[in-house]
This record gives C-alpha cells, sequence and structure tokens, in this order.
C-alpha cells in the first residue's frame, strides 16, 4: 500500500470487535513509536500499555464516553518533561516530540490491519494517579488499538478536509478563510 492510501486509511476508530490485540503485534507498533525522530534525539515518551481489566477500567475511567469499553488495548502515551529538549525560546519539545511517536504508532496499526483514536481529551491528574506517574511525566494522549468494527470512508477527506489550495503557501503566507462545504 502506497503511503498516502496508508495515511488516508488511518481514521479515528471508536468502535472495536472483541478480539484482543496479540502482544508480538503490540510489539511492531511501539516498535513503530520507539524509532520516531525527536528533537535533539531526546526521545521524551514512555508508552504504557493497558491489556488487564483492572488496569483498563482505571484508565477508561479517565476518560467520559462510553465507546472506550470496547477497546481491549489502549497505550497511554506519556511525554517525559524532564528530558524534552528545549529552543532558545524555552519552548519545550515534549508535545511535538510524543505526537510525532503517536502518529508512528497510528500508521503502523493501521498497517497492521488495526484501528485507533488519539484521545487528547481525558482527565489527566485521574490518569496520573492510576498509572502512578512520576513528577515530570505527564500523560499525553490515550491511545485504544484494537481491530475495528466499523469500515472507514477512504474519500472522506475530500469533503473533511481543507483544499490543498488553502494550507499551501508559496515563497509568502498568504491566508484565504476555509469554507466547509456541508
Amino acid at each position: 500500500m502506497s503511503f498516502i492510501n496508508l495515511a488516508k486509511r488511518r481514521y479515528s476508530c471508536r468502535k472495536y470487535v472483541d478480539k484482543p490485540v496479540d502482544r508480538d503485534i503490540l510489539l511492531k507498533i511501539l516498535e513503530a513509536g520507539r524509532v520516531a525522530p525527536s528533537a535533539k534525539n531526546k526521545q521524551p515518551w514512555h508508552f504504557v500499555v493497558i491489556t488487564e481489566q483492572e488496569p483498563l477500567k482505571k484508565v477508561r475511567a479517565c476518560y467520559e464516553r462510553d465507546w472506550l469499553e470496547s477497546a481491549k488495548c489502549i497505550i497511554v502515551v506519556c511525554g517525559d518533561h524532564r528530558e524534552s529538549w528545549r529552543r532558545a525560546d524555552g519552548k519545550i519539545h515534549t508535545d511535538v516530540d510524543v505526537s510525532i511517536a503517536i502518529d508512528h504508532m497510528t500508521l503502523a496499526a493501521t498497517d497492521l490491519g488495526l484501528a485507533t483514536c488519539w484521545i487528547c481529551k481525558f482527565d489527566v491528574m485521574k490518569c496520573v494517579n492510576a498509572l502512578d506517574l512520576p513528577d515530570g511525566v505527564e500523560p499525553i494522549a490515550l491511545l485504544p488499538i484494537g481491530y475495528p468494527a466499523d469500515q472507514v470512508d477512504m474519500n472522506r477527506h475530500e469533503q473533511l478536509r481543507k483544499p490543498i489550495t488553502e494550507v499551501v503557501h508559496w515563497e509568502k503566507f498568504f491566508y484565504k478563510p476555509f469554507k466547509r462545504k456541508v
């Protein structure tokens, strides 16, 4: 499959079949995150893989949507602010680096016939407590992984994404507001 087709196939899945993901498959997905690039090669990430019932229950309680119950695996992707590179103006690159790793994992999962959903709206402090995370380590995203119970519309980007003329600027920035077709 071409990369662009892989990218178009990836979507935010919110319904998974009742089938656990094999550990070897999870390790391939985690390896994709591990090899992701990071600023100054600091690699400020930790991947907490949750597959057992009690820990899943605790992590699911950090998010207010019932659909997460169908996920048999959730990777809590954490950023270690103590390990991140800082730009000269003080910007800390934890979120940027961790986002690249998450994106690598979502694409690897898609390539392996699985689906994911990148969740950022969750109770961070509840998650910190559930996982007993040390100071400086922040849960950035919950990443459920599983076998999808639905189908992706490969053509959805034609209506849901801005046209390339709205996001690509040649030689200088030019802003033109986007009007979504409904």
